[in-house]
């Protein structure tokens, strides 16, 4: 039995990790065994993220995508693998990273959430001032 050659491409966002393997097919994409629909829901904004990188380099329908996504919540794990496809692109194809590179695609989304300051009951909010 001969193994299909995939594609292979981590991504990060927050404190989600995808694990993105694309194999040439026709646009499927499974997350966590489920299809993206069941696993994001009627959440259209989820799709249209993770499709971002197939719709820049124009390669929509050419490849099926299985993705293991974990930690975090729905959006910082829909950027992830956003960010995983984005890699995977390049791995199939090192053509495609000039408009990938150019959407912002590539670059990984250093913004998490900041630690809570002893003194203060959030990152910055501090407690009331009371004059007397």
């Amino acid at each position: 039995m001969a193994t299909q050659r995939y594609f292979y491409g981590t991504g990060r966002r927050k404190t989600s990790v995808a694990r993105v393997r694309l194999l040439p097919g026709t646009g499927e994409v499974v997350v966590n065994g489920k299809s993206a629909q069941d696993y994001f829901g009627a959440r259209d904004i989820y799709h249209l993220v993770m499709r971002m990188p197939f719709q820049v380099t124009g390669t929509e329908g050419r490849f099926n995508a299985s993705i293991k996504v974990a930690g975090g919540g729905p959006t910082g794990q829909a950027e992830a693998i956003r960010h995983g496809v984005s890699r995977a692109l390049i791995d199939s194809d090192a053509d495609l990273r000039p408009p990938l590179k150019q959407a912002g695609l590539l670059t990984r989304d250093a913004r998490v959430k900041e630690r809570k300051k002893v003194g203060l009951k959030r990152a910055r909010k501090a407690p009331q001032y009371t004059k007397r």
